[in-house]
């Protein structure tokens, strides 16, 4: 008995010891680089100077629209993803003809390299030589500045047809988990699709979206490479989210301890987005029980 109470703790320890090592030194050592003024060019030389990075970065109105770029971009991201992975996983579940081939070409988006498919992306919307605007002025919609007039919202719709496939993936695995047996006895007692959908179906699929939901804000808020690859962050820092001006602010500005303290504000969104998550599913539980 003493064994099995223990052997929780043990295997999860194995877990703990590598974040412990691979995770928590980087970690610290990143949060105390925000306290420095540490150059790129001098990195062993930085001096403690407080918390005046902090606060050079909240006194800067820049930094105000960086954050607000990363929030829009984020809840987009999250949201456009989870309600295409959804839908694409409820009409999947049901069996036609060539279901399994449809699958496999859905989930393509999420397997191909994302460093080739920006690239394609970034020919697919070049304002004077792009496939797209191509087709716009051949249906007499004229050109379009894909990556300048509607940058956000052209990254946002690239960032979610990247990564709906695994909301797709993972809400395809829990409609398995809805019992067969509970969905033909609301059909029998005369529940329409919509309401099978609502009643019955609905609340096994929320604690799987609770999750995918913490994991897309997450990455969402860490996202660098298709940014950067189709707009670098502009055009006039319409597009530059968090990472993107830690990457600035350590390779191109220098400024490592800057570039820290940013980091470690992206790091604060990710905690309270978790701790969010956490309570949400607290209260559910609650509400389960009672």
């Amino acid at each position: 008995m003493r064994a099995e109470r223990l052997a929780p703790y043990v295997f999860a320890s194995a877990a703990a010891l590598y974040l412990l090592a691979f995770a928590a030194g980087p970690l610290l050592d990143g949060v105390w680089l925000s306290f420095t003024d540490t150059k790129l060019l001098d990195p062993t030389g930085g001096e403690w100077i407080g918390t005046d990075n902090y606060t050079d970065l909240f006194a800067d109105s820049r930094f105000a629209g960086t954050l607000g770029v990363t929030l829009i971009y984020a809840l987009s991201t999250v949201v456009g993803a989870l309600l295409v992975g959804t839908f694409g996983a409820v009409l999947l579940d049901k069996a036609f003809r060539g279901r399994t081939a449809l699958r496999a070409l859905l989930t393509l988006p999420w397997a191909a390299p994302t460093v080739a498919v920006t690239l394609i992306f970034v020919w697919i919307f070049n304002n004077d030589n792009g496939v797209l605007n191509h087709a716009s002025e051949a249906a007499g919609l004229g050109r379009h500045g894909w990556l300048t007039a509607y940058a956000l919202a052209t990254v946002t719709a690239v960032s979610v047809w990247k990564v709906f496939p695994f909301v797709l993936l993972v809400v395809l695995a829990a409609l398995q988990s809805v019992p067969k047996d509970l969905v033909e006895s609301a059909r029998i007692d005369g529940a329409g699709p919509a309401r099978v959908f609502r009643s019955v179906t609905w609340p096994f699929l929320v604690p799987t979206l609770r999750v995918v939901a913490l994991l897309m804000t997450i990455w969402s808020f860490r996202r660098f490479e298709i940014i950067w690859l189709l707009t670098q962050g502009g055009p006039v820092d319409r597009t530059t989210t968090l990472v993107i001006d830690v990457y600035r602010q350590a390779f191109l500005d220098s400024d490592l301890g800057r570039s820290a303290a940013t980091g470690a504000v992206g790091l604060v969104l990710s905690a309270i987005a978790t701790v969010a998550y956490a309570l949400t599913e607290r209260h559910s539980t609650a509400k389960d029980l009672a």
